[in-house]
């Protein structure tokens, strides 16, 4: 591929103490899919050999975006239940009847790989256009052995085959399916038992519990996480969405990536994700979605030095956004997030949830993907809602093309 010059651009770098990271007329030296020079055009060293160069008209650069929260991989969608929830019905009320989850796992049992695939690449595919170059993708709307390995192995034909970076987690702890109705302690067991395999075969970065009401109980939890650890797999936890069941502290317990949600955390939760230096992953397109009230603890986490990180949700029931740009307005708007803290929650810190060190900042020697905006500066991005200034984007140092 050779040394590629970018020049000519407005840099976001989210690097070092100023402010976003900001050069003014900078650029970038490419080598293969990574980045070996990251400055002022002026300071540009003169000794080296471009073998090729890109004229960035001044467009504003920024690292590539992260989506560190997803459920990509599903069939059918719920479109019914948004219209029963605005008659009054609630989530956990849908949930309890049969529906919610498990609606979900049983239209996705029924399609065809082919189908979940396409369906997923249609997704991703928008998540892109927006810049998005690193998702992470859960199962969880399989809860049987053979059906969460399908979900998986597509998320990781999905990396495969397009341009994009994809980190696969495993959520078997979703929801109980009908066939363990009433055996939750059962269905935790065979969870934990169908792990060894599905990592033998490459499936999972991950590990991930629902840790609520509706969800598992702490207890069912730690098992799951004790498994993990067994493995050498890091974990990551739905927690504090519905109630506050101590879910973070539990997960800090295990060296925890993040804990997701948040709206009822505690305290004590965000004393113990701070001492575990583990990621605070804000959701606000289900907060806006479920018409929540109660808002997470942003100052106190804040306060406490823990990393916020902003992701989709994507997911047909809770959150079915495909624009991560949105949720960089939703989290400022709703949960007063500043514009930097909010591309930092899409870029460092999304992929920090992630246990990648490797990407978020235009840095020497990070990852080279990036994105050219029609926008001045990156405040824009966080202000502006329902439009597309996504230029050009390139993952590893090669351009998106289509």
């Amino acid at each position: 591929m050779g040394l590629t010059l970018w020049r000519n651009a407005r840099l976001a770098t989210l690097d070092g103490d100023s402010p976003w990271g900001l050069i003014e007329r900078g650029a970038l030296l490419v080598d293969g899919g990574t980045l070996r020079w990251v400055g002022a055009e002026a300071d540009l060293p003169r000794a080296v050999a471009v073998d090729s160069e890109h004229d960035l008209s001044g467009a504003l650069l920024t690292p590539g975006l992260v989506d560190c929260h997803t459920h990509l991989v599903y069939g059918g969608n719920r479109a019914r239940e948004f219209e029963l929830r605005l008659q009054g019905a609630t989530y956990e009320e849908l949930a309890r009847a049969g529906g919610g989850i498990r609606a979900t796992v049983a239209a996705t049992r029924a399609a065809s790989d082919d189908e979940l695939f396409q369906g997923a690449r249609r997704r991703a595919l928008a998540l892109m256009a927006e810049g998005v170059t690193t998702i992470e993708i859960k199962s969880g709307y399989g809860l049987s052995r053979e059906h969460e390995a399908r979900m998986l192995r597509i998320a990781r034909r999905l990396a495969l085959e397009m341009l994009l970076t994809v980190r696969t987690t495993y959520l078997g702890a979703h929801a109980l399916p009908p066939e363990f109705y009433g055996r939750a302690d059962d269905y935790i067991e065979a969870v934990c038992a169908w792990l060894p395999a599905l990592h033998a075969e490459g499936l999972i970065d991950a590990v991930d519990v629902f840790c609520d009401r509706i969800g598992f109980t702490p207890a069912q939890t730690r098992r799951v996480f004790a498994a993990a650890k067994t493995l050498g797999l890091p974990v990551k936890l739905h927690a504090e969405q519905l109630s506050n069941q101590g879910g973070a502290q539990l997960a800090a317990e295990f060296g925890a990536l993040s804990c997701d949600h948040l709206e009822y955390l505690g305290d004590a939760g965000v004393a113990a994700m701070a001492r575990a230096r583990a990621v605070a992953v804000l959701l606000p397109g289900a907060f806006y979605f479920l018409r929540e009230t109660k808002l997470p603890p942003v100052e106190q986490l804040r306060a406490a030095g823990v990393p916020i990180a902003l992701a989709t949700d994507h997911n047909p029931g809770s959150s079915p956004t495909l624009s991560l740009l949105l949720m960089l307005n939703m989290a400022c708007t709703l949960f007063r997030l500043t514009p930097e803290e909010a591309l930092r929650g899409v870029t460092v810190n999304g992929a920090r949830a992630l246990g990648l060190a490797d990407r978020g900042r235009l840095a020497a020697g990070q990852r080279a993907d990036f994105v050219a905006w029609d926008l001045d500066h990156p405040n824009e991005l966080a202000y502006g809602f329902g439009c597309n200034p996504c230029r050009r984007l390139v993952v590893a140092g090669a351009e998106r093309t289509s």
